[in-house]
């Protein structure tokens, strides 16, 4: 890598981190910088693990510091991501290139619409209630969320957030405490898939984690000084910034 290819990586790695901790949609900014410094498609989404893994390690450590910890529940909830994360990430490592190319760009439109559709809506007066019923819908969910972000990993903060929200009520900031810990236990069984298939370059993937894991630690201490309204301005933001990207209004990458 050259230097001016090694400071993009990292600078794109403290963005994409802090907003991967506070809403998510980072890896719409990181797996297009790793194809621009020559990683093929699918080389660039094994790599991106490794940035997302010590992103999120930073930012469950920034948690833990601001008091907010809850890892039986966090957990509970990883486990099933675990099994779907590791089918994702197969079902990643055995298609082409240009698919890769094509589903991202799908994905990509797929991710705008959800952002758009306002996941963060809390289900009122049923704060973090959790009856038999809720645990066995939040253990289906979040196989299929592990499925997702095995295999692309784009975007999946956003699905976590709704589905955090919908099935438990908890507030933006409780919920970004439990995303950070669920994707860095199934993004570690990605992360293997794809080093097993020689998907990983660890050089680019570390350089870029430096990044990655100063925008976590970040965002997760704003997370928590600045509350559940300043996160929303957050996620607005995300929003007309990669829908700007999509429709071209945005420079792309020269």
């Amino acid at each position: 890598m050259e230097i001016s290819e090694i400071l993009i990586v990292i600078v794109v790695g403290i963005v994409a981190g802090f907003v991967n901790t506070l809403a998510g949609g980072g890896s719409l900014l990181t797996l297009p910088a790793l194809i621009f410094v020559g990683l093929p498609p699918t080389m660039a989404n094994g790599t991106n693990r490794v940035a997302i893994l010590m992103n999120n390690v930073m930012a469950i450590v920034g948690f833990k510091q601001r008091g907010l910890a809850d890892y039986k529940l966090s957990l509970g909830l990883a486990v099933p991501g675990v099994a779907g994360a590791i089918v994702g990430a197969k079902l990643a490592v055995d298609i082409s290139d240009t698919l890769f190319q094509k589903v991202l760009a799908a994905i990509m439109l797929l991710v705008v619409g959800l952002i758009l559709w306002n996941p963060t809506r809390r289900l009122q007066g049923d704060q973090a209630v959790f009856s038999p019923k809720r645990r066995l819908l939040a253990m289906v969910a979040f196989f299929f969320v592990g499925v997702y972000g095995g295999f692309i990993q784009a975007g999946v903060g956003f699905i976590i957030i709704a589905a955090l929200v919908l099935i438990t009520g908890l507030d933006l900031v409780q919920t970004n405490s439990h995303k950070v810990v669920v994707i860095a236990v199934y993004t570690l069984a990605a992360l293997v898939t794809f080093a097993l298939n020689g998907k990983v370059n660890w050089v680019v993937g570390l350089v870029m984690a430096i990044g990655n894991g100063i925008g976590g630690w970040i965002g997760s201490q704003l997370a928590v000084t600045k509350g559940e309204r300043w996160i929303r301005g957050v996620l607005a933001v995300a929003v007309v910034a990669m829908a700007a990207k999509l429709l071209g209004l945005l420079p792309a990458l020269p």
